[in-house]
């Protein structure tokens, strides 16, 4: 038996119209899962019975989209909390209900949907599995998204406690997420090069990298894992901001 076989088990992924989490739904479909992957507003690539319109910040909403997976596959074994991103603002300038809305997002967001997930997930012999999208913002300074990188700080954190209040039957667990390229959420322009020299591995990372890692984490090859964050950063990144600060320290000790 072919544990990346996913047929017959029930997915959902958050944000999962364009980018990275366009990529995961992809390949867990390919994998043979029913997929069903939900955003604010309506795609056109994606078919309608695939979709699900919902704000995951509304706690109403993420319910109802976890309901909508239910009636339409029988059961939920997976959820990718992928929805999330923030725009580059300085956190002196950034007007608090921008900081609110980011920490909701990538923070609060995954918690509604987790909970309504796991009422399911536990009620099913089976169990399920829930997967957290963060990101090396949330292990490092991460100036200009202050607000982002706190809520990926918080998300690892929700994913050792949820691990540990849902285990056995749900497993719980984080990826962290280095620089990914061939994405809405690649980087500004001009800071692939930094990338490839800054990055161990020497490039950024592919959304279908990304997806890899969340079908291995989904499958029975990681059955006993839980409350753990798998890096998914090609060795970890030496952020490019650093030069500057480096260089800004030295000038004023001159």
């Amino acid at each position: 038996m072919d544990p990346l076989d996913f047929a017959g088990r029930a997915v959902v992924v958050t944000g999962g119209t364009r980018g990275i989490g366009a990529v995961i739904a992809s390949a867990f479909r390919s994998a043979g899962a029913d997929v069903l992957v939900c955003a604010r507003t309506s795609p056109s690539a994606v078919p309608p019975g695939d979709f699900f319109p919902a704000d995951v910040r509304d706690p109403a909403q993420a319910s109802a989209l976890v309901a909508a997976a239910v009636t339409r596959f029988g059961r939920l074994d997976v959820l990718i909390n992928n929805a999330g991103g923030s725009p580059s603002v300085p956190a002196g300038t950034a007007s608090p209900r921008l900081h609110a809305k980011i920490i909701e997002l990538n923070l609060i967001a995954p918690l509604h949907v987790s909970q309504a997930a796991n009422t399911v997930m536990r009620a099913q012999s089976t169990g399920g599995v829930i997967l957290m999208i963060g990101s090396v913002s949330g292990t490092r300074p991460s100036p200009g998204t202050a607000a982002y990188g706190a809520a990926k700080a918080g998300l690892h954190h929700l994913t050792t406690s949820l691990a540990a209040e849902w285990a056995p039957l749900v497993r719980v667990n984080n990826l962290v997420v280095g620089p990914v390229g061939a994405s809405p959420e690649t980087p500004v322009p001009g800071a692939a090069a930094t990338i490839d020299r800054t990055v161990p591995m020497g490039r950024a990372a592919s959304p279908g990298e990304v997806a890899s890692a969340c079908l291995l984490l989904a499958s029975p090859l990681a059955g006993y894992i839980t409350g753990a964050s798998l890096a998914v950063h090609g060795g970890g990144e030496w952020p490019a901001y650093l030069a500057d600060l480096r260089d800004t320290a030295y000038r004023a000790e001159k």
